[in-house]
């Protein structure tokens, strides 16, 4: 996730937009296939196991959604250097020198990879989402989108502490992917970064998953929140408490990417050494 790579002379495709915007498509489908099919089992296939929630449980969620930033990391990282968040995207705009041109059309295609793997979810998942909750309610729209407090009414937690939470997570998570992708730093070796930012994934998931269920990643709540509504839940847009819930996830995560990114440079960067310059974040186009 986020990381430079050398330029290649295989033509203009490769290291071109239309590439990155592929490989941003293309890693973003993988973790959301992933991460969302895992809730989707634990949630609605856990409904209908006896005793119920015979299927995993939160630890199950976590380890898989991290599993799902690794193997898509690993899918898109040679091309786009593999951000698949637009609060990543957002970031290395603003603090490694990421070209704000390609912002939105990596915003679009990482949308787009989470929209249309929420729709195979969806489908793969028809029988037993409509078996589970036949009225496609608050119930089971957990699956797709986030949701204060889990959806838990007796977490007491409302639009104002989810939006806190996702600051926080989300600042965390983009220190620790500067921190794992800086040369000038001591970043992991052996192509092993997306596995340790999977490992990041994970412990976000398990130390703040209950407030606003991490999303920490503006794509991976939208694009499957339009694809639950499309299909059925027309409670998307909302909490269980009715009120408007859809901009927190994009909101708070890309306000906590900028804040994670500029503490990162406040208390390491400076004080880094210069020899020699850090590639910002993607493909450069290819020489010649």
């Amino acid at each position: 996730m986020a990381q430079g790579r050398t330029a290649s002379s295989t033509g203009p495709i490769f290291g071109g937009l239309l590439g990155e915007m592929s490989a941003e498509f293309a890693g973003t489908m993988i973790l959301i296939l992933f991460g969302v099919g895992v809730v989707a089992q634990v949630v609605a296939g856990g409904a209908l196991t006896t005793p119920p929630g015979g299927l995993g449980g939160h630890d199950s969620i976590a380890w898989t959604w991290g599993l799902g930033v690794t193997l898509g990391v690993y899918v898109a990282a040679r091309l786009s250097g593999a951000h698949l968040n637009p609060a990543v995207t957002l970031a290395l705009a603003a603090f490694k020198g990421f070209s704000w041109r390609r912002v939105v059309p990596y915003w679009c295609a990482q949308f787009l990879g989470a929209f249309v793997a929420a729709l195979v979810v969806r489908w793969d998942y028809t029988e037993v989402l409509g078996h589970a909750d036949p009225g496609h309610t608050i119930k089971t729209q957990f699956v797709f989108s986030t949701l204060p407090g889990n959806g838990n009414p007796a977490a007491g937690v409302h639009e104002w502490g989810a939006l806190r939470d996702q600051v926080i997570g989300t600042a965390i998570l983009l220190m620790l992917i500067l921190a794992l992708t800086d040369l000038l730093n001591n970043p992991p070796r052996a192509n092993l970064a997306p596995y340790i930012i999977g490992l990041v994934v994970v412990a976000i998931g398990m130390a703040f998953g209950t407030d606003a269920g991490y999303a920490i990643n503006p794509a991976r709540d939208l694009g499957p929140r339009l694809a639950s509504y499309m299909t059925g839940y027309g409670t998307a847009w909302r909490d269980q408490w009715g009120n408007l819930y859809w901009w927190v996830p994009i909101a708070g995560p890309l306000i906590g990417g900028l804040v994670g990114a500029a503490l990162y440079r406040l208390f390491i960067g400076f004080f880094l050494p210069t020899a020699e310059p850090e590639p910002p974040g993607r493909v450069p186009a290819p020489e010649g």
